[in-house]
């Protein structure tokens, strides 16, 4: 008789595969792991099991160690992180010129771009990683320099377009400035916030693509020799990590790189102006709330599943971790094209709120080709599609956000919608 079993014991946090054996074999023979058949699990399978799996150690935060050293390191992720945040400000400076943010976008070891001196002493950058998972655009050179122009694009229009504008009231055709409660908006001649293009667009094409298209991609994490040194315990050449066990980790710092906590992130969600923000949003909507928790402790078992060598959970998990994070994506979009709506068909409209939502759509929107559908190999949306929805969200008249109708939003927001798990209505409130 053939016997085989999974049990998740949660207080423990070991996730136990049992495996095959026969009756013949003697009762209570002990597995290469150590654990006996008959004891933790709870099921006599009848003699030794062979092969037996690891166990699955999860624990309760991301913490793991190897000789009581940590193996987890996501440094290169926190700096890119740290770079994008001092970008960001540089589009809220209007005596900043064109150049200095394109420096600091495409950053050089040892240049003095940023505030921070060890950033200008990283070999990093956020230009060079940005559309730039393997999965997605190694063999699509097009895509990525078309992308890529993108963001150099709208550093540039913020300098020539809007910073000269910086002081001067915007209307339909002029760029400038909004007012929006307490806050100033800034704005293109179209009505759109470029910095918020900037920021959003980078949610997708530099971290969501990291992370669902190269990190967690077999591609990456079985490349070369991957999966036999892991489980061969084989680190990294003055590391304490394997290969495998460092790529899993550089896409968790994608998202929780600058957490004060990185093992317990959900404890200050919103440490960065990126996924980790967008995150802790779609989780205090009610509609969505525990997908914080989801997408963390998928990352957490996946870890541990490489710990123990068992691949198919961690690609389970993996699965989960793309489907969750485009949906954060998704949801926004969808959230701040509904949320334009109110301000817009107001007596006297607020263009100032209503144009910092949209533009913080059309980031989003931008974002959806990176996402990741789970267990495929593409995004949710084509480049071609998202291109589609951007000039419809801007062709309603010459003078684009001036003049966008709630109908295009509302077209606009269901075809997203309806590519996800979630409807319009949810996501919306």
């Amino acid at each position: 008789m053939k016997r085989a079993f999974i049990l998740l014991t949660l207080a423990s946090g070991l996730l136990f595969t049992a495996c095959d054996s026969d009756d013949n074999d003697p009762i209570g023979a002990t597995c290469s792991d150590g654990i006996q058949n008959g004891d933790e699990t709870g099921v006599d399978c009848g003699g030794s099991c062979t092969p037996c799996e690891t166990a699955i150690e999860n624990p309760s935060s991301y913490l793991f160690e190897r000789d009581g050293e940590s193996t987890v390191s996501f440094s290169g992720q926190t700096t890119r992180l740290l770079m994008g945040d001092e970008i960001l400000g540089a589009f809220g400076d209007e005596m900043t010129t064109a150049e200095r943010i394109q420096a600091m976008f495409a950053h050089e070891e040892g240049a003095a771009d940023f505030e921070d001196a060890d950033l200008n002493a990283s070999d990093k950058s956020v230009r060079s990683k940005t559309a730039a998972s393997a999965d997605f655009f190694s063999s699509n050179a097009t895509d990525q320099a078309l992308i890529r122009a993108d963001f150099d694009g709208w550093i540039t229009a913020q300098v020539t377009e809007v910073f000269p504008n910086w002081n001067v009231p915007a209307e339909a055709g002029t760029a400038g400035q909004l007012a929006d409660g307490s806050s100033t908006r800034y704005v293109s001649s179209t009505g759109l916030e470029y910095n918020q293009l900037f920021n959003k667009g980078l949610i997708g094409a530099l971290t969501a693509d990291q992370i669902l298209n190269n990190y967690l991609s077999p591609t990456i994490l079985d490349e070369a020799d991957n999966r036999a040194n892991n489980d061969d315990g084989v680190v990294e050449e003055g590391k304490s990590y394997t290969t495998m066990e460092h790529k899993w980790d550089e896409a968790y710092g994608y998202v929780y790189g600058l957490n004060a906590d990185a093992s317990d992130p959900n404890a200050d969600l919103g440490a960065d102006s990126f996924l980790n923000k967008y995150i802790g949003r779609v989780e205090d909507d009610t509609d969505f709330a525990g997908v914080a928790d989801e997408i963390f402790q998928a990352f957490k078992l996946g870890r541990a599943a490489i710990v123990a060598k068992q691949y198919d959970v961690r690609d389970e998990q993996a699965e989960i971790i793309k489907q969750k994070i485009s949906e954060i994506i998704g949801i926004r979009a969808v959230y701040y094209l509904q949320q334009a709506k109110a301000p817009l068909t107001q007596e006297t409209p607020a263009y100032g709120s209503a144009f910092h939502d949209l533009s913080e759509g059309y980031g989003f929107i931008y974002s959806l080709q990176f996402t990741r559908k789970p267990n495929a190999t593409d995004a949710y949306f084509t480049k071609a599609e998202v291109d589609a929805f951007l000039i419809d969200l801007m062709d309603d008249g010459e003078n684009g956000l001036w003049d966008v109708t709630p109908a295009t939003l509302d077209t606009i927001a269901a075809a997203i919608a309806d590519r996800f798990d979630f409807t319009l209505e949810q996501a919306a409130e």
